[in-house]
């Protein structure tokens, strides 16, 4: 398949820093280190290695600088052929030596330096370098031509020429700063504009210049003004130096959560530049490839129910919790979390506080941020049977095969928990178990197939259930996604597989869900929707919760807010102002609603919810 298809079809892992792997390694930066594909090829070969066995599906040679231009510094320009020879051999020995299926790119650097204005007389110097190096690079069989770090535009513009002459792929990307401007001056929308117009490349790409969240604001940008595939390849932050160290203090988990955003954007490819390391791309790939759009899920077909033989439950005699619901009448639900030892007593006693503030439904995550707890199937079990209020199961496709999901959800059901909130799941790498691996069998899409199927009296195979189940099927939804387009497209296909009802991620932006419920108002068919609510805690809390937890936006002015908070009592009544604030400006527009109980503080949540 070649490289553009493949790109097209899901996104794709590219490899990380080399230089900065090549000074970690022991090597001073006074050295040329692309000459290294000569006088140190083991190491060269062990870092492509490195990043291959991290999940990368392509790899760039150590080429960036093989130009004879730069080489000249060095008094190695009559070595540039060699060099970048030297540079495709490794990294696809690299790639056989453990018989990896990846694309070879040859990295191509700029000429000039990031601040240098390419001078007239210099452009056909500059012409016959590009030419000599991609030369080397093609006569070894490169997939691609990565053009990359560039801040002239007309220099980019001619290596993109030049590229194409030897008729492969040519990724051309640029550097650009916090301020969303190359080096010299030239704004990320006319980069964008013009690589999109010019024939010769095929894909645009972002990297270096910036950390990821500089990235991340510049991204939208280009995806506006181009239709070709983008890759973003950002820094690990800003570099420090330390005890005569440079060293970039971006972790593994924050690179993580932005490759996410990326995806969820619309890149098609992911890879890392300056300071990212192996760990970056091992964390990075194992959570970008079970994210829907990139895993290729298992389809779940829609069964048609079955003849007059089998009588299905009606969806409002499934729960009190549907009856209520399917009322017109609003509900409430406190979400708790399973334990992490086996005594409940502690979940037991919130659920009755619960329960005898009248609150309709205890709420129940699986595994939140991919952590080990109590089975959340059992807790609500056992809730339910010693309690005897009703509970709203998460039920995730990270961690069970379908025929695994499919048996919990009858078991469930036999066990009269009827209230399922179906969500694909966060990956586990993301959570305290970085070496667990998830399955993704389906997303929530599949699983509220699958869930409907059951409820129509059909198995997964089409085999006959006879009684149904009845099942109340919920499904999450983010009124805040950073690719609206694509949260509604799925909130429609799940409500078409058989959603009956929804819970949001917790809401901080009043008008970003309204918004969100006006456009779910023109689908076909609507269904219930619970908002989600979180009173927060303290300003270390909400940066939490608008940093690190995934689909959640909390906005600069209840950030504010949270920060004038002089003590935790302040701290503590402004959460729950804020989120009684929320409630009343959403309050006609929603079915009800589902509050958290911070740190385990049902009192909170409680307190949110009493004059509801």
């Amino acid at each position: 398949m070649d490289f553009i298809t493949r790109i097209k079809q899901s996104p794709l892992i590219f490899d990380g820093a080399m230089g900065t792997e090549i000074y970690d390694r022991g090597v001073f930066l006074q050295a040329c280190y692309d000459e290294l594909c000569l006088s140190n090829p083991r190491l060269i070969l062990q870092i492509h290695q490195d990043y291959i066995e991290a999940g990368a599906q392509v790899i760039e040679t150590n080429t960036f600088g093989a130009n004879p231009i730069k080489l000249k510094t060095f008094g190695l320009a009559d070595k540039t052929l060699e060099i970048n020879r030297a540079g495709v051999k490794l990294a696809r020995e690299a790639a056989a030596s453990l018989d990896a299926d990846i694309f070879l790119a040859g990295a191509v650097g700029p000429c000039t330096e990031s601040n240098q204005w390419m001078a007239a007389a210099f452009i056909s110097e500059v012409e016959a370098a590009f030419r000599t190096q991609m030369s080397a690079l093609d006569s070894e069989g490169v997939d691609l031509f990565i053009l990359e770090t560039f801040s002239n535009l007309n220099e980019l513009l001619l290596a993109s020429a030049i590229a194409k002459e030897f008729g492969k792929t040519v990724l051309a990307s640029f550097a650009i700063n916090q301020r969303g401007e190359t080096a010299l001056g030239t704004h990320t929308e006319t980069m964008a504009s013009a690589l999109n117009e010019d024939p010769n490349v095929d894909i645009i790409g972002l990297n270096c210049g910036t950390g990821p969240s500089g990235i991340f604001d510049a991204l939208p940008s280009v995806l506006h003004f181009t239709n070709k595939p983008v890759v973003v390849m950002p820094n690990a932050g800003f570099p420090r130096e330390i005890s005569g160290r440079v060293l970039y203090m971006t972790s593994p988990e924050y690179f993580t959560e932005y490759a996410k955003k990326y995806i969820e954007l619309g890149a098609r490819g992911i890879g890392g530049c300056c300071g990212t390391k192996p760990a970056h791309i091992r964390m990075m790939a194992r959570a970008v490839g079970s994210l829907s759009g990139v895993k290729h899920h298992i389809e779940v077909k829609p069964r048609a129910r079955m003849e007059t033989t089998v009588q299905t439950v009606r969806p409002e005699e499934k729960s009190r919790f549907a009856a209520k619901l399917l009322a017109g009448e609003k509900v409430t639900s406190v979400e708790l979390l399973p334990p992490k030892s086996s005594n409940m007593d502690s979940l037991l006693s919130k659920s009755r506080m619960c329960k005898e503030a009248g609150i309709d439904a205890i709420n129940i995550p699986d595994g939140p941020r991919a952590s080990a707890r109590v089975s959340p199937m059992i807790a609500a079990l056992t809730i339910h049977r010693e309690v005897g209020i009703e509970t709203v199961l998460h039920y995730c496709c990270r961690d069970r095969n379908l025929i695994g999901m499919q048996s919990d959800l009858l078991g469930g059901y036999a066990a009269r928990l009827a209230n399922f909130l179906i969500i694909t799941g966060d990956p586990p790498k993301l959570g305290e178990y970085p070496d667990a691996t998830g399955v993704f069998d389906v997303d929530s899409i599949g699983l509220v197939q699958m869930a409907s199927n059951l409820n129509n009296g059909m198995d997964i195979g089409g085999n006959p259930i006879d009684p149904p189940s009845g099942i109340f099927i919920g499904v999450g939804a983010n009124p805040c996604a950073v690719d609206m387009e694509r949260e509604i497209e799925r909130y429609y296909r799940k409500i078409d597989a058989g959603a009956e009802f929804a819970i949001t991620q917790p809401v901080f932006d009043a008008e970003a869900l309204l918004r969100f419920l006006d456009r779910a108002q023109g689908y076909h068919r609507t269904i219930p929707v619970i908002a989600g609510i979180f009173p927060l805690i303290s300003y270390k809390n909400a940066e939490f919760m608008n940093n690190e937890v995934p689909g959640v936006v909390v906005p600069k002015a209840i950030l504010e807010r949270m920060a004038r908070c002089e003590s935790r009592e302040d701290a503590h009544k402004a959460g729950v102002d804020i989120s009684r604030g929320i409630i009343e400006k959403i309050r006609g527009q929603v079915n009800g609603f589902q509050v958290s109980a911070p740190l385990g503080r049902v009192e909170t949540a409680l307190e949110v919810l009493e004059k509801i």
